[in-house]
This record gives structure tokens, sequence and C-alpha cells, in this order.
């Protein structure tokens, strides 16, 4: 993960809260009432250590396709509909890549549907760590990566044992995204090299008319102090979603980890999924404003991003949240 900018942006995305002036915040409408069973953050805990297990899954890697299968028999176990999608893609330096995006669908013939989305590589290279010796070491990405996927895989084990949803969802890990040019590269860094994996989605799932109400990113979500402020690009292309998002995370209690305040702009899966494939995705992440090493927080692209650092209760607060998302629709 990823671009975050800062200053200039979050003033830009504050001018968008400013230029929303519709929009209601949480406190604005009647309480609504907690809804969906309760989610497992033990259960997603152990699902994040089953992916670190695996060693780094960089791309190419032994690690990385023994994880991708792991993924898709956890999710077929729960019940979902599961297929690959898969690509070779060059990385920024004419690396071929060999990519897997896993989807897997609960409820594959329902017309109205839900996206929810992670990427489930690693970061090859620990290029943001205080060591220079780690620079060109891989990350395990228990937070940058698994996180998001665990939490994933225990929204599938809890949608897959109810029979009461109103839509269907669609969980797509997203590979190829962490091969972002690294900070001790000389080559220029646009944007381009990162989120291959997504782009490569979204493109197709425009070609083939796949429609969704929304979608929501989870990146990073397991991170002990995280909190999640309202980030740019989601303000930009679905402030709804946002207004959802944290309107579920108060009701279910966990609001202080949700301010409604904005964050950067971030370069991130959920951009080509609202620019190609047209879907108004959010984007979950962390922004740790007074955090000297970066605003992803401490162990951002570090070797540090393991499970030492992983926080059940940060996992749990997201999870709960977007259980509150998914049962309140119709």
């Amino acid at each position: 993960m990823k671009h975050f900018t800062t200053t200039l942006v979050c003033l830009a995305a504050m001018a968008v809260l400013a230029a929303c002036g519709g929009r209601k915040t949480p406190s604005e409408d009647a309480a609504p009432l907690a809804v969906g069973p309760q989610f497992n953050a033990d259960s997603a805990y152990a699902y994040c250590a089953a992916q670190c297990a695996f060693g780094p899954r960089t791309m190419n890697s032994a690690a990385h396709d023994s994880c991708g299968r792991w993924i898709e028999r956890t999710f077929a176990r729960h019940g979902m509909s599961v297929k690959t999608q898969q690509a070779t893609l060059r990385g920024y330096d004419g690396t071929p890549l060999r990519a897997t995006n896993i989807i897997a669908s609960y409820r594959p013939e329902a017309v109205e549907r839900i996206l929810v989305c992670a990427h489930w590589d690693s970061r090859p290279w620990a290029d943001n760590d205080p060591d220079t010796a780690n620079w060109r070491k891989p990350v395990m990405a228990a937070n940058d990566g698994a996180s998001g996927v665990a939490v994933m895989l225990e929204l599938a084990r809890l949608v897959g044992a109810q029979d009461s949803l109103a839509v269907g969802i669609d969980f797509v890990c997203f590979d190829a995204e962490d091969w972002g040019v690294p900070q001790w590269s000389d080559h220029a860094d646009d944007g381009s090299s990162w989120a291959l994996g997504a782009a490569h989605w979204a493109e197709n799932a425009a070609k083939e008319g796949y429609k969704a109400r929304f979608g929501i990113l989870l990146d990073m979500v397991g991170g002990r102090g995280a909190r999640f402020y309202q980030e740019g690009v989601s303000l930009q292309y679905a402030p709804q979603v946002v207004d959802k998002v944290w309107a579920a995370a108060a009701t279910v209690g966990h609001g202080s980890l949700f301010p409604a305040a904005a964050g950067g702009m971030v370069t991130d899966d959920h951009v080509p999924v609202n620019e190609k494939a047209g879907i108004p995705t959010i984007d979950i992440i962390p922004y740790y404003p007074d955090c000297a090493e970066s605003s992803f927080g401490p162990t951002w692209h570090t070797v540090d991003d393991d499970m030492d650092n992983i926080d059940r209760n940060t996992l749990g607060a997201v999870g709960q949240t977007v259980v509150q998302v998914l049962f309140s629709e119709k």
C-alpha cells in the first residue's frame, strides 16, 4: 500500500465535505438498531495468522500461490461460489507478475449486489523500514494485506450461515496491489504501478456489465492504534457510502475509531474500481496524523508488519461495522 498524499489533498477532501452540505452526519438521524450476527475477532485474527504462516505472499513466489489456494478453499468451505481471474501483469520494472484475483460470491444469482474487497499480496520490499538494511527484504504483510482478507473470510463465514440477507455479496481479493515503485528506485512513481490486479478486474467487470450498489475496500484494518478517517477519494466518488459506513460504525459502538473527519487521498484498489468499473467504492484505511514514520502507521512497509502488531479490537471494530452495513441493506 501505496501513496498517502496529505496537506493539499487533505484540504481538497475537506472541501469535498464542505461542498456536500446536504449530507447528514450520523448524529442527525434517529439512532438505528444494530443488526446482523456478532463478528468474531478471534476468528479473523486466526485467518490473518494463517496467511502469514505461508510467509510473505510476494508475487511469483510459492508462498503466494499456496496461500491463494488456501484462500479459495476457505471461501468455498464457507459456502461461497469461488472463481479466479488470472493474468500476467507488468510490474513497474517490467517484471511479469503472475496475478490471480479471487472472487468469492454469496448468492451469485442475486441481481442486487455489494462488493467487499481487499488485496492479498505482500509488499516485496520493506522500503519504509527505519533500517536501510531491510529495504530489499519482503514484508510479512500481516496488516497491509492479510488483515483485510481475514475480515472478509470471517464475513463470508457469517453470511454463509445466514439466509436473511437481501443482497448478494462479492468478496474480491485483488492481487498485485503492492508492487508499486519502491522508494529506493530511480523509477518515477506516477501512481500507475500500484493496484494492478484491481485495475485488471475493474476493466473486465466493466466489459462484462458487472454491477454493484457500492463497494467497500478493506486495507490495513488490523493495526494497533488505528483510526479510520474519511479518505479523500472515497469522499470524491462515494460520499453517501462514506456516510453509510461511518453511521454503521457509530451504531455498533465503534464511532471513536471512525472519526467524521477527512484524511488524505490514497492511491489504492478503490481508484480503478471507481474509475474503470463505475462502482461507488470507499476505502476503510487507517490514518495516523501524528505518526512520524508514516501516515499509514509505524509498521507500514517495514519488517515489523507482523502478527505482533495485529489488534483483535481493530479487526472486530471494522468487521462489526461491515456486518452492520451488509445486514442493513434491503
